[in-house]
């Protein structure tokens, strides 16, 4: 297999891997919601879903080494307990909510299945393909992927040719802003971070290339990936849009569900079913093998630290897969609030420059962000509106973004002082 035909496979997982459960029904429902204004809540969900995560995967083709490694400058004992988070967060919340996704609409519409039952078989084959990780890229790459994506076309292209009532208004007050909180919901900033780390320890399990053939193949087909999933992002958004004024749903996968028949009838809903188990399943084993491969890492390599990992991650997928999709998402979202700004300004500092992005910036830029994204946590455990005078005073922290010009801030003034000073300043 040539450099390019292994790039072109390595962007085919990544989109598989980026691909799940929030990523097909979120943006269907995001287009309906935005009407006329889809355009604009496509650009805002674009950046915190595709474009982030993106930039993870550069981060990774730069780094070549773990999630420690994302947040070493800031400190070790921040990284490692970043890292723990992290992962707890991805086997607990994005990985079970796939087993949910594609029981709600792959499964419990056509068979009667308890919960519990389905979500043990699910995570008991997604054990078995990351017991089996060195054929993880080839099988994804190569035949689930394309699959995928042929399916997605399909529905988008009818959809978007098919008559339709008029789009109706938007109902979001700020459709930029709702995008950008939307692609939260995707985990993708936090998949880049851990699905970057197993493309990179699979390509060095099959040692065949060196550092900088690694840097640019997968620095490629990170930037492939990424432009297959704007496309098929914006395709589901135009494609809730462009049925807002037809359709009447207030569930995110019902609506998928009615947009499905509407476009293919009942083979749509049997395609969609087919594309929801697909692009679920493989996002699920991205993620229990980047989990085992991190506790594998810092427990020296040891392969039974590996799989006895994989196995509690996929139990604890089992427990918490059984219950519905919106519970998952409404239990998720205070975690979100507060270590997706984090991850943000740990893939951005990655990718700049490395003269700009010094352990002095890394630290001053990751405390100034965890201040400003605290309101928005304690949102969650307060009385509704008990938070309002803090946030009224940080710009765009009603729009849950009052992180975002502090760490613009504390990355502009930091490094202006040890360029004025470079004798004061340790770095």
């Amino acid at each position: 297999m040539n450099f390019k035909e292994q790039t072109l496979i390595i962007a085919f997982a990544l989109f598989s891997l980026f691909f799940g459960a929030g990523n097909l029904v979120l943006p269907p429902y995001l287009g309906y919601n935005a009407g006329e204004d889809w355009l604009f809540v496509t650009i805002g969900f674009a950046l915190s879903a595709v474009v982030i995560p993106i930039m993870a995967i550069y981060g990774h083709a730069r780094l070549q080494g773990t999630i420690l490694d994302f947040a070493n400058k800031v400190s070790a004992p921040f990284a490692m307990l970043y890292a723990v988070i992290v992962y707890l967060i991805a086997i607990s919340l994005p990985s079970p909510r796939t087993a949910s996704v594609t029981f709600e609409m792959a499964i419990d519409p056509y068979f009667e299945v308890p919960p519990l039952l389905f979500s043990s078989l699910y995570f008991a084959l997604v054990l078995v393909f990351a017991l089996n990780r060195k054929k993880i890229l080839s099988a994804i790459g190569k035949f689930l992927t394309p699959l995928i994506i042929l399916i997605l076309i399909i529905i988008i292209a009818i959809g978007l040719t098919t008559d339709a009532a008029p789009i109706r208004e938007s109902i979001f007050e700020n459709t930029f802003t709702n995008g950008i909180l939307e692609g939260y919901q995707t985990f993708d900033a936090i998949g880049g971070v851990v699905v970057g780390g197993v493309i990179v320890v699979s390509l060095a399990l099959q040692g065949k290339l060196n550092f900088e053939e690694k840097k640019r193949m997968i620095a490629r087909a990170g930037l492939l990936s990424g432009i297959g999933l704007i496309l098929i992002y914006a395709g589901l958004i135009a494609l809730g849009a462009h049925n807002s004024g037809t359709l009447v749903s207030e569930d995110r996968t019902e609506l998928l569900t009615l947009l499905s028949k509407a476009t293919l009838g009942n083979l749509g809903t049997a395609f969609l079913a087919v594309l929801v188990a697909l692009a679920c399943f493989t996002t699920a084993v991205g993620i229990v093998t980047g989990t085992a491969d991190f506790i594998k890492g810092i427990s020296g390599g040891k392969q039974v630290a590996y799989t006895v990992t994989a196995i509690i991650g996929c139990i604890i997928g089992v427990a918490v897969g059984q219950f519905g999709v919106h519970y998952i998402i409404d239990i998720a979202l205070p975690a979100l609030m507060l270590i997706y700004p984090i991850t943000i300004v740990l893939i951005v500092l990655n990718v700049v420059p490395k003269k700009l992005a010094t352990a002095l910036v890394f630290k001053a830029v990751t405390v100034i962000t965890i201040i400003f994204s605290l309101p928005d946590l304690l949102q969650f455990f307060m009385e509704e509106g008990a938070m309002d005078l803090v946030k009224n005073y940080i710009p765009l922290a009603t729009q849950g973004l009052g992180w975002v010009l502090p760490a613009l801030l504390a990355f502009i003034l930091v490094n202006l002082v040890k360029g004025k000073k470079p004798n004061l300043v340790r770095e």
